[in-house]
């Protein structure tokens, strides 16, 4: 079949390989425009243009696809399928009309559970128990439209937004594949969406990696998974700010009030939260790197004592 597809990310560039080592066509790429990057701000291009270039796919960059001329130079290009992935514009009706068997997204969650921007940190920070890609019928909503295959994978104890990113976006790309498979078998069937076990993903902001230490240790240790590596987590300690990067909860309760540090061991720096005890492992300080508690111990950094409070 000949496939336009259209994404921005690294996600999508993950399923624009795939799609490029299956037998289908890709006759044309979409991609946002580029955006300043880096020290020097120089305009970069997006990880999918960069794949569309370094495999000769003509690649098209408008900032919109609501005007005539942008949704002409799609229909000049017959495809049978466009394939979209965390593209990031919004595309209108006549756009989802121009494809003969019209637009397919690759949505990182098990349909209806998670729509919107951020459904893999979402999944983590809420303790789901699995996730998974759903390859959907795009219709003029917000990932409400028919679903047309699933594909499952569990939420590990120590997933992070990062890793379980990386893995959805491998199987997002095989998904994908087997869709457009049974698409020209034409045993490609929809399932209509409950709308009754839909929750909105919102798009992550760095204000929420503020932990709040009021929250139970559960809470705590499956945002700062969820949130690594962006927006991370952080917490204020005496006008310095320090980024958490890994941490475990444990079931001890502690008298003291939420945000008191407990004890500081090699193995970790206890605190105490609304509910159980966070043991944080790995953190940054103001100007350094990420490092272990031992590493910061070996250091002989006095902070983060016991009796002290985090805010």
């Amino acid at each position: 079949m000949r496939l336009v597809f259209a994404g921005t990310p690294d996600f999508a560039a993950t399923a624009l390989r795939a799609l490029l080592g299956s037998h289908h066509t890709l006759v044309g790429v979409y991609s946002q425009p580029d955006r300043p990057a880096g020290r020097g701000r120089k305009l970069q291009p997006s990880p999918v243009k960069q794949v569309a270039l370094d495999n000769n796919i003509p690649v098209f960059q408008p900032e919109s696809l609501k005007t005539p001329e942008a949704q002409q130079e799609l229909a000049n290009l017959r495809p049978d399928v466009m394939v979209v992935a965390a593209y990031g514009l919004i595309l209108p009706q006549a756009v989802l009309d121009i494809p003969a068997h019209g637009c397919l997204n690759i949505h990182a969650s098990l349909l209806p559970r998670w729509r919107g921007a951020a459904p893999i940190q979402r999944a983590i920070a809420a303790g789901d128990a699995e996730t998974g890609i759903t390859i959907m019928q795009m219709d003029k909503g917000l990932d409400t439209g028919a679903m047309l295959l699933k594909s499952a994978t569990p939420i590990g104890a120590n997933d992070t937004g990062g890793s379980l990113h990386d893995r959805l976006a491998e199987l997002g790309g095989q998904a994908i594949i087997e869709a457009l498979d049974l698409l020209e078998k034409g045993s490609l069937q929809g399932e209509v969406q409950d709308n009754e076990l839909a929750c909105y993903a919102h798009k992550l902001s760095k204000e929420e990696g503020h932990i709040d230490w009021s929250l139970s240790a559960l809470a705590i240790e499956r945002l700062i998974r969820a949130f690594n590596p962006w927006p991370g987590t952080y917490t204020d300690f005496e006008e310095q700010r320090l980024r958490i990067h890994e941490a475990t909860a444990i079931e001890e309760q502690s008298a003291k009030p939420a945000g008191t540090v407990i004890s500081r061991e090699r193995e970790g720096i206890d605190i105490a939260c609304g509910t159980g005890t966070l043991r944080i492992t790995r953190l940054q300080l103001p100007g350094s790197r990420a490092q272990s508690v031992n590493d910061l111990i070996n250091g002989g950094k006095q902070l983060l004592l016991p009796g002290q409070e985090l805010r």
